[in-house]
């Protein structure tokens, strides 16, 4: 298995087990929240699907974008599924695009993003993209928990 291989079975892992999670809350739990501060269960669920986009864009600009409009934005979904309908076309095309880097592209293309603090190369980014999905998704098992919420096997 070559890098891009392997960054593309961690993006496909890293999301199965975020639908586990996902699709394991009770609809009457999306919009509860820990605290007035926080995103609810949805909100956040929205949260990752909307960064993946909006990330999948700075990879094809090689960088920040100076301007964003969100798909996502003031969009009123009927339950989890049709959000993550909704979401599989940008889903598609982010992998499309990640599968189709080569080896060399791994290291040698960067991404500016000095607006919030950094550049990385190419492969750095794909992981920060998988990171931060796995991020949130810890977040909500923690929600679950404090909810009093079963919790899904994620360790398979």
């Amino acid at each position: 298995m070559n890098a891009v291989d392997a960054i593309v079975w961690n993006l496909e892992e890293v999301r199965r087990r975020s639908r586990l999670v996902w699709e394991s809350i009770p609809a009457e739990y999306l919009d509860w929240k820990p605290d007035s501060e926080a995103m609810s269960i949805i909100e956040m669920i929205h949260h990752v699907l909307d960064s993946e986009h909006y990330y999948h864009l700075a990879l094809l600009n090689r960088g920040s974008l100076s301007a964003y409009e969100s798909p996502y934005e003031n969009r009123n979904f009927a339950d989890l599924h049709d959000a993550l309908r909704f979401a599989e076309p940008y889903r598609s095309a982010f992998m499309d695009t990640v599968k189709s880097y080569s080896q060399e592209d791994l290291s040698t293309i960067k991404i500016d993003r000095s607006d919030v603090g950094y550049i990385r190369t190419l492969g750095d980014m794909l992981l920060r993209v998988a990171y931060h999905e796995s991020v949130h998704t810890g977040q909500l098992l923690d929600y679950m928990r404090t909810a009093g919420v079963n919790r899904p096997r994620v360790w398979d």
